[in-house]
């Protein structure tokens, strides 16, 4: 079993710091999917720079979160909300320039990405990350982490999406990682080749199913 932790929605003041000390002290380095219009604030810039210095990879997952890129007919919008997040990671972009799209609950399908996402994801060369794995912490805070371990424990390398959010979720963080560990598993920072259909540009697996049609 080999896992690889993402959390998206942050930065926030209250919750990533205590995340990043929780994976600092398992040894364990992660991909946090920033929203941009939250890297705007002083404090949770820093907080981004933070993760970043300590071996985190820094993704993008929209400015505003607010709608799934598959159901905005505006192109102009669907490239303000990648670029200008992109533009706001800056420097703590990881060099594969990592794009997560924005499920509307978690879920996989043709709603995630327009064609005009995918044309500005090719033309910039960026790389979008989905998931094999959403154990919806932002519902059950308290109940997650039991829902992820057998998540994990049903194929043998799971990206799993968390929310660095104040839900309280982040709490059992440290139990789910001792679970994990406890059944032999292993923790790792790179992706399943199958949730990676975009690679630097380059489309590496069939979009139809994340795609809106035309």
């Amino acid at each position: 079993m080999e896992v690889t932790l993402s959390f998206d929605n942050g930065p926030e003041p209250a919750v990533t710091p205590r995340v990043l000390d929780i994976l600092d002290t398992a040894g364990i380095k992660a991909t946090f999917f920033v929203l941009g219009s939250k890297l705007a604030e002083r404090e949770r810039r820093a907080i981004a720079k933070r993760a970043h210095a300590e071996g985190h990879w820094i993704g993008n997952h929209t400015w505003t979160h607010s709608q799934p890129l598959g159901r905005i007919a505006d192109g102009a919008r669907v490239l303000a909300e990648i670029i200008e997040t992109e533009g706001a990671i800056d420097e703590l972009a990881h060099p594969d320039r990592l794009f997560r799209p924005f499920g509307g609950g978690g879920e996989l399908g043709t709603h995630l990405l327009s064609p005009a996402a995918v044309d500005i994801l090719r033309k910039e060369k960026m790389t979008c990350v989905l998931w094999n794995a959403i154990p919806r912490d932002w519902e059950d805070p308290r109940g997650w982490a039991e829902v992820a371990l057998a998540q994990c424990l049903a194929q043998p390398w799971t990206l799993l999406v968390l929310h660095d959010l104040p839900t309280g979720a982040m709490g059992r963080l440290k139990i789910f990682i001792d679970r994990v560990l406890d059944h032999g598993g292993r923790f790792r920072q790179d992706f399943p080749p199958e949730c990676v259909p975009i690679r630097r540009g380059e489309v590496t697996a069939p979009l139809e199913g994340y795609v809106t049609p035309l």
